[in-house]
């Protein structure tokens, strides 16, 4: 068992998603997901490390052919008890055994949050893309190097450890390395992979934008006012200026026809 299999056997996925700021992500996740889809019905949808399952569980109730890819299996066991009409299999993103030009649309919101070199990213990407119908979707996620910065090296105060251990350059580049688990990119990698993949781009999103910085005043709001962060988020999430500061980035992107 690796670290990563190790750490997301002890991870709760479904509360982070059911906590104030994980809602912020779902909703503005979901509400692209549904631009994608459109009017149309019984589309085959692929979840490329889907962990507990919550947007397979959401697609496949909505009627939609669900294939959850997970390479945690306590994750999978999980996903296979939300919903039984969910195709719940263990697998890695880097290898997807499926044919080319099957799924409407794929998912790939937790993948690149683990890869660290831009070929092992690119090589997911790709494998998305290679299992696609011309003119499907791929939906990526990425967490970003300035919410890492700001968040875990000054807010924290782990600023001189990161420096003296090297976790950061001199440009403030977190220096990913397999042991932290997680990687962060700017906008300039997410562009070197979005054109060194072919694919073009449809929408490009700060899917929490703040959120993430500002748990606890989330957490204060009363119902009302919570609902309209979300709305807020929805209107801004779009804005190029926001896109760098964002803890999540979506990058949306289309198959040649």
């Amino acid at each position: 068992m690796n670290c990563l299999e190790k750490y997301y056997n002890k991870f709760n996925e479904d509360k982070r998603l059911l906590s104030r700021h994980g809602q912020v992500e779902f909703t503005i996740a979901m509400k692209y997901i549904n631009k994608v889809i459109g009017k149309r019905k019984n589309l085959a949808i692929i979840d490329i490390g889907a962990g507990t399952g919550r947007y397979s569980a959401a697609l496949a109730q909505m009627g939609h052919d669900v294939t959850a890819v997970e390479l945690v299996q306590k994750n999978v066991s999980q996903i296979s008890q939300k919903n039984d009409k969910i195709k719940a299999v263990k697998g890695n993103a880097l290898k997807l055994k499926f044919a080319d030009n099957y799924f409407d649309i794929a998912l790939l919101f937790g993948p690149l949050y683990h890869l660290f070199s831009f070929d092992d990213k690119l090589k997911a990407i790709n494998e998305a893309k290679r299992v696609l119908k011309p003119g499907g979707f791929v939906m990526i996620m990425y967490l970003m190097n300035e919410y890492a910065v700001i968040t875990y090296a000054f807010k924290e105060g782990n600023l001189q450890k990161c420096l003296k251990d090297g976790k950061l350059d001199k440009n403030f580049v977190v220096t990913n390395a397999e042991e932290d688990l997680y990687s962060y990119v700017r906008l300039n990698e997410i562009n070197k992979l979005k054109s060194a993949s072919g694919l073009k781009r449809y929408k490009i999103i700060a899917i929490d934008g703040a959120t993430d910085y500002i748990r606890p005043v989330i957490n204060k709001l009363s119902e009302q006012d919570f609902k309209t962060f979300i709305e807020y988020q929805e209107s801004v999430c779009e804005q190029k200026e926001l896109l760098g500061a964002s803890s999540h980035v979506m990058d949306i992107l289309k198959k040649p026809e």
